[in-house]
């Protein structure tokens, strides 16, 4: 973040100076939200939410070296040195700042949404703008009305392109986000079954995503998967042209050629309407063609060379717990996709396992969130999906995935174990563990599976 005065963050949060501080050309260099990890200088920005108050922590941020806060409310003292600027809501301003403060910059925006692979596939994007370009993205999948605000906040004179994520889990929540983001280009990855509690139906979820194109800029270029049904019907309906990729032979961007090694990386010539090109992809599973492919359309669309984009694309790096694939002796190897689960993600993890070059698979799975009525019938899917695969064992923890072990039981996958908590499965796992068995860890963000992934690792020796 560029340093700010304390008029102009007022100018831009529309707030008043509480206390007797009255320097209001004192700078700021970074925006805060935790108590915890304050730095020196920086202006506390307490949230609240339904089982916390920020507030309550000002004082520990002030001492802890922060220059100023927001506030919601007056306070009873002031501590001298410090500022203190009065707003209607601390959420609200966030984004006010936000918004003003991307203002300052002539930055282009790629905002990628969808249900499933987001993250991954801001990052693809990323790593092949990378190639040309001094690229600000989203940290990790901080992609709601704080995070992306966070992120916009970062932004300095050296970035030259900025590759955002935007996710909500409400409808009514894209507009807002994308009136934060503006962005030149929209990533759409699909449109699928996550948060569908919320949305009732995957039209609803089109819906929804497709408010990104609300504020997206005039002109702005639309990327969709073009084998996703739902965002085929948005054609003609973006503000700007729109390219499609995916396996289609009448699609913009696709793919031919695919081939894995089925341990760390897969293949293909990729046909865009510019040539084709041969890509080395550093991740498994065929639903890596459709990052892949979105990342070469912008890529192109910022005049990026072929070899630039293979190069970017080669060079990808996939973000903590997602597909991390972690090889150990005995020839066993740990796939951490533990971040987060939905019925699509879950079944392309299994499509990974089933074609991993082990001699015993074991999938380890557990709840998936907010699938409202669905839940049971999209649980019991995953299940039949590992009867049609290869898979040797699975384990299941949670009460939701009750529903996987007993459709996965009635197809004949040949083991099958269900743990009440992921200790008695660790236990279990433990006493299945084999020379050459490949592990598949993956569930919804509140299942907490990355502990499995991490007693795996502590019971196995690096390879």
């Amino acid at each position: 973040m560029e340093a700010l005065t304390i008029k102009e963050i007022m100018e831009a949060v529309n707030g008043r100076l509480l206390g007797e501080f009255d320097n209001l050309d004192a700078m700021v260099e970074k925006v805060e939200t935790d108590s915890r990890t304050i730095s020196e200088g920086a202006l506390f920005l307490p949230l609240s939410g339904e089982r916390f108050d920020g507030h309550a922590y000002i004082n520990e941020a002030l001492e802890a070296g922060a220059a100023g806060c927001l506030t919601q409310r007056e306070r009873e003292s002031y501590l001298p040195g410090k500022f203190y600027i009065k707003v209607d809501s601390t959420r609200r301003a966030l984004r006010d700042l936000a918004v003003w403060y991307r203002r300052r910059f002539h930055v282009p925006v790629v905002a990628v949404t969808g249900s499933v692979g987001k993250t991954t596939t801001k990052d693809m994007v990323a790593a092949v703008l990378s190639e040309r370009f001094d690229v600000l993205k989203t940290d990790g999948n901080k992609n709601n009305d704080i995070g992306l605000p966070l992120t916009l906040l970062r932004l300095e004179r050296r970035h030259q392109i900025a590759v955002v994520e935007l996710g909500i889990n409400h409808p009514g929540e894209m507009d807002d986000l994308s009136a934060i983001a503006q962005p030149d280009v929209v990533c759409i990855t699909n449109i699928g079954d996550s948060h569908i509690e919320a949305f009732g139906c995957r039209e609803n979820t089109l819906a929804a995503k497709a408010e990104i194109f609300n504020h997206a800029k005039a002109g702005a270029l639309a990327v969709l998967n073009g084998d996703d049904s739902l965002l085929l019907t948005l054609k003609g309906k973006t503000p700007g042209k729109a390219v499609f990729c995916g396996r289609g032979e009448e699609l913009d961007y696709r793919v031919e050629e695919l081939e894995s090694d089925w341990r760390s990386q897969i293949t293909c010539r990729v046909i865009t309407p510019t040539g084709t090109c041969r890509m080395d992809i550093p991740a498994l599973g065929e639903h890596m063609i459709y990052p892949t492919l979105m990342a070469t359309a912008v890529g192109e669309y910022f005049g990026m060379l072929p070899e630039e984009v293979a190069e970017g694309v080669r060079k990808f790096a996939p973000t903590k717990m997602r597909m991390n694939i972690f090889f150990r002796g005995d020839d066993i190897t740990i796939l951490d996709d533990s971040y987060n689960a939905n019925p699509q993600s879950m079944r392309a993890a299994i499509e990974v396992l089933d074609g991993y070059a082990g001699t015993y698979k074991i999938a380890v799975l557990g709840d998936m969130f907010e699938l409202g009525p669905l839940a049971t019938a999209l649980h019991a899917g995953v299940g039949e999906a590992l009867g049609n695969s290869h898979v040797d064992c699975l384990v299941t923890v949670g009460e939701l995935a009750k529903s996987i072990y007993d459709a996965a039981l009635s197809s004949r996958v040949p083991e099958c174990y269900h743990l009440e908590t992921r200790e008695r499965a660790m236990l279990t796992i433990h006493d299945l563990l084999r020379p050459g068995t490949t592990v598949l860890v993956k569930a919804s963000r509140g299942m907490e599976f990355e502990t499995i992934t991490n007693y795996l690792k502590s019971i196995t020796e690096e390879a």
